[in-house]
């Protein structure tokens, strides 16, 4: 996954050994990778309004609730009166996430960031991966996805699975990209009534079984892939 999201669109990548990012041409911004540390308790000196591209308010209740008392106030697509279906056209899950952040901020002139999220299962090839949503279909049913999982999977005994999200920040004419990751596998049958999405199957590693769906949201913003990639933003942003 991180060969193919370096080899997106064909770009050309260089490394900068004093910084600890990458700097790839080939965008009309310029984009860096960031992989700085992870502060679980930054909070960005100054207040900052920027729109997160995404018309899903489950993600947006939790991006919230990873922040918590900051500075950042976050607007969704809606308080810029966009209401139309962004494109998710590329073949990986950072490319999508670039996709939704360059289309907010070229059409409607602001700073954003957009997130994707893609499960990778192992014995599936690393599918569902970008077509993680839709994965049973254009409707993005979770139940449905889930049961094709499960239905493909089988009582096949290698269940490692990942989350990988992506965050793609446009901001003051540079895109940053930040990763995170949760490693885990997937479990036999759903539990838990918390969460949302593949949370019920998905057991993340040092949790002794529980799925994503039966932890806390606190337990669960520590160490999920989404919490992983908006500390590494606010740690950035903190920065600016």
């Amino acid at each position: 996954m991180r060969q193919e999201s370096i080899k997106l669109l064909n770009a050309k990548v260089k490394k900068n050994i004093t910084s600890g990012y990458f700097f790839r041409t080939g965008f009309e911004a310029q984009t860096y990778i960031h992989e700085p540390s992870i502060h679980p308790n930054v909070i960005p000196s100054k207040k900052m309004e920027i729109i997160f591209a995404t018309g899903n308010p489950n993600k947006i209740k939790e991006v919230n609730q990873i922040l918590g008392d900051t500075n950042i106030i976050i607007k969704g697509l809606k308080d810029i009166g966009c209401t139309e279906e962004i494109p998710e056209t590329q073949p990986s899950i950072q490319g999508n996430a670039i996709q939704k952040a360059d289309y907010v901020t070229q059409k409607y002139q602001v700073n954003c960031f957009s997130e994707d999220t893609g499960l990778e299962v192992d014995a599936l090839n690393g599918e569902p991966g970008v077509n993680t949503a839709r994965y049973a279909g254009e409707s993005k049913d979770a139940g449905a996805n889930m049961a094709k999982i499960l239905e493909k999977l089988g009582e096949t005994p290698n269940r490692k699975a990942r989350f990988l999200t992506v965050i793609a920040l446009n901001l003051e004419g540079k895109q940053h990209v930040f990763e995170g990751v949760c490693e885990g596998h997937i479990a036999y049958q759903k539990t838990g009534i918390g969460g949302f999405g593949y949370d019920p199957i998905f057991l993340p590693q040092g949790y002794e079984g529980k799925s994503f769906a039966e932890l806390t949201k606190e337990e669960k913003n520590k160490i999920s892939h989404r919490g992983i990639a908006v500390r590494k933003l606010m740690a950035f942003l903190n920065g600016v």
